[in-house]
């Protein structure tokens, strides 16, 4: 995070040299030019559900940098050339029409909210409410009471709301793959009509927006509501992984990295006419997408992915390079500075090198530069092979039995292998009993059985080359030939295609959610190569971690998929 933070400030500095080469000299940190007062200002605009946060980011910029002059106004009121807006993803033309400028700033959610006193409250957050259920709840009035969504549930009606909302009214389409025509609930014009009106109704779902529901002066659920927990994974249970709904501050995280339906989740945006070229304006954007995201959380919104915040800073320096009038003179004028900015950044990051050599920090650091990410595109999956929740592999062969191996995703947590151990021909398995321990660099997890059977084969050659479980998973790297006792029974357990794609997002999710919790010794350099850094995580993401945290991740990960 440390190291993150330090490059985007010398991206800042950059940005703020190159400002004052391209208008003159400046006299703020920021690099705002002293060429005229319109130089100075920055032109708002705000849709009114982000009008406070807009606000906030405005005073406290200005606070700051006391010689720009920042200027607010409503979307109704009329808007200049350079007028930069702040706008949620249904409130705004310049985000919807495809035309003009725009940048995404933050994360949003819809929600569905209940009473905090309907009497099946416990057994809400215990099951959770499917996709499916709330497609159901949403399209057949005849079946639209508690008793037909619950388990356990009271046979009184739901009433259901819904916010008189575009965007709303979307996401729910989407969500329930219903139309958004096919929609039945009662539709209500303001927000807080719709939260009175469940505030009041113990037995009623309301869909809004996150902030629809914010009680702006404790950042909590306005009182006597609590957001309605949804089973994302659709097992009939509110798993640990995905229990993000006992504050707003647990919800935002959960929504910021992933543990949320992504077609529940919105975007706020800054939006122009034109893409912003004015240096003041530039920088007071890449102060909102770094230091500027602290705020946003305050607001019941999420703050971008590392990833996004450092894409949009890419796509702004550029403008500074091309002010119209002084091109030519940045061109000319510009290349020895740049030079000598290079040498002094150059002295800065060998001083930092020097520091964690010191500390004994600079291998994992090393890795951390050249590691690519690990998501859910990075992880093969071929068609016509099942998967289990043990992370392993099953393929019928034609003459009735079955192989066996590790699936890719197990392979790149945990790096290239260095030795395996597994059973002896002849011998008999069960279906999630331990098969085979994976070794690196002698840290070792052990990984359980997908089917039941007795081995007739083992892959000698993974005794001299563990690492083709690594190169080639599902071919060479395969490890048993086992002639099944229960097939017929238990491939119904196992995974195939877009099943086996829907589990694996929620194990990324819960992978997360574990690097989050558990890693906690030497967390300067731990939290740094797996997602602090804005939710994102590294391949081979277990190789440089202590013994400590692989039996950590054997316990709390491997062995819950059981």
């Amino acid at each position: 995070m440390k190291n993150s933070s330090f490059f985007l400030i010398l991206l800042s500095l950059l940005l703020c040299c190159t400002t004052s080469i391209s208008y003159g000299a400046s006299d703020n940190q920021t690099g705002a030019a002293t060429t005229g007062s319109d130089a100075q200002t920055i032109q708002l605009m705000s849709s009114p559900e982000l009008s406070s946060l807009t606000g906030n980011w405005a005073q406290e910029y200005g606070r700051l940098n006391p010689t720009v002059k920042i200027t607010m106004g409503n979307l109704d009121d009329v808007q200049g050339v350079n007028t930069l807006s702040f706008n949620s993803n249904d409130q705004s033309k310049a985000v919807n029409d495809g035309k003009g400028w725009k940048m995404i700033v933050g994360r949003d959610a819809i929600v569905a909210v209940i009473n905090a006193k309907n009497p099946m409250l416990k057994e809400i957050h215990v099951q959770g409410i499917q996709a499916e259920e709330f497609a159901l709840l949403l399209s057949d009035p005849g079946r639209r009471n508690w008793k037909s969504i619950l388990k356990g549930g009271e046979n009184t009606p739901i009433h259901t709301y819904i916010i008189d909302n575009a965007k709303v009214i979307e996401s729910i389409g989407s969500f329930t793959n219903l139309a958004p025509t096919g929609l039945n609930g009662i539709t209500i014009a303001s927000s807080q009509e719709i939260i009175s009106t469940v505030q009041q109704d113990v037995y009623a779902i309301g869909f809004c927006k996150l902030t629809d529901a914010r009680d702006a002066t404790t950042n909590e659920m306005v009182e006597n509501i609590q957001i309605l927990p949804i089973d994302k994974n659709r097992n009939g249970r509110i798993d640990n992984f995905e229990d993000i709904y006992s504050n707003m501050a647990a919800f935002t995280r959960g929504v910021w990295i992933g543990k949320y339906p992504t077609a529940l989740c919105g975007s706020i945006y800054a939006t122009s006419s034109t893409q912003p070229t004015d240096q003041n304006t530039i920088a007071f954007l890449t102060w909102v997408i770094t230091d500027g995201q602290k705020f946003l959380n305050n607001y019941g919104y999420s703050v971008l992915a590392s990833r996004e915040v450092k894409s949009s800073i890419v796509s702004l320096i550029p403008n500074t390079i091309l002010a119209e009038n002084e091109q030519k003179a940045f061109i000319s004028n510009t290349w020895i500075v740049n030079i000598i900015i290079l040498l002094i950044v150059g002295l800065i990051v060998v001083a930092m090198i020097r520091y964690i050599k010191k500390h004994k920090l600079t291998e994992p650091n090393e890795e951390i530069e050249l590691t690519p990410a690990l998501n859910e595109n990075t992880i093969l999956a071929p068609k016509g092979i099942y998967f289990d929740k043990t992370h392993t592999w099953a393929f019928m062969e034609t003459d009735g039995n079955v192989k066996v191996g590790i699936d890719d995703f197990i392979q790149h947590i945990t790096g290239t292998l260095t030795r395996i151990t597994m059973k002896a021909v002849g011998e008999s398995v069960r279906k999630g009993e331990k098969i085979i321990s994976i070794i690196h660099d002698g840290k070792q997890l052990n990984i359980y059985a997908p089917i039941s059977g007795t081995i007739l084969e083992n892959n000698k050659a993974l005794l001299s080359d563990a690492s083709l479980m690594n190169t080639s998973p599902f071919s060479e790297g395969w490890v048993y030939l086992i002639e099944p006792k229960n097939w017929a029974r238990e491939m119904q357990f196992l995974f195939m295609g877009t099943t086996y794609k829907e589990w694996l997002n929620d194990e990324f999710t819960r992978l997360k959610d574990f690097f989050a919790d558990s890693v906690r010794s030497n967390t300067a350099v731990y939290a740094h190569i797996i997602l602090q850094d804005g939710g994102e995580l590294t391949d081979n993401v277990l190789a440089d971690m202590g013994p400590e945290v692989w039996e950590d991740f054997q316990s709390k990960f491997i062995d819950t998929s059981k």
